[in-house]
């Protein structure tokens, strides 16, 4: 081997290690990212449990909360509506909404009728959300809420939530499925299509809801 071509042969090396550990550097950074998004601010018992809508996500959110009502964690469930149809059910012969399928989803799991409640009013995004429950929180004399959403709008939420509520003396807890249910993992969001909605896109909004709210 000549003295040339070891000198190729070492910066094609080189080279391929500066590539490696720029993949594994980006890969770190995606998972800290999706993780960053992550919170729970854990509340042992409260006046209800609240699920905000979610379409792509009901099931989780649903099934979630209706774990932590067999726990005992809360006397009733409330649920947030977006408005927002599913695809077309041979069985009801019609488009359902979202809150429809995730009160469905709430029974089958066990919370009896009586204990769920509807907010009427559509609420088009978080802030409206939390705006409602705050003024439903006030005329039924609440005085802490569980909110559970999906993992990765955790932080927008419990944020959003905690300026809405400022001023009352109503205790904000927040909890959620872990992702990997219904949304994909932090280790691998970036290989789906719904990760680059939920993990960049969820930071455009937070960017956003800082401006606007």
């Amino acid at each position: 081997m000549t003295a040339d071509s070891g000198r190729k042969k070492r910066r094609r090396v080189g080279g391929l290690l500066v590539g490696v550990l720029l993949v594994l550097l980006c890969l770190s950074l995606a998972w800290v990212a999706a993780n960053a998004l992550i919170v729970t601010k854990r509340l042992e018992r409260a006046d209800a449990i609240v699920v905000l809508s979610g379409s792509s996500t009901y099931v989780e959110r649903a099934q979630w909360a209706a774990r932590l009502y067999n726990e005992g964690r809360a006397p009733r469930i409330i649920l947030t509506n977006d408005g927002l149809q599913a695809g077309y059910s041979h069985e009801l012969d019609r488009n359902p909404f979202f809150v429809e399928l995730a009160e469905s989803e709430l029974k089958r799991a066990g919370v009896p009728n009586d204990k769920i409640e509807v907010i009427t009013k559509l609420g088009e995004n978080t802030y409206q959300e939390a705006a409602f429950l705050r003024a439903y929180s006030i005329g039924h004399n609440l005085r802490s809420l569980l909110i559970v959403t999906s993992a990765y709008h955790s932080r927008r939420a419990l944020s959003v939530f905690e300026r809405v509520f400022s001023g009352t003396e109503i205790t904000l807890g927040i909890e959620g499925p872990p992702a990997g249910l219904q949304t994909p993992r932090p280790a691998t969001w970036w290989l789906h299509k719904l990760g680059w909605k939920l993990v960049p896109g969820e930071y455009l909004k937070l960017i956003y809801y800082a401006w606007r709210y």
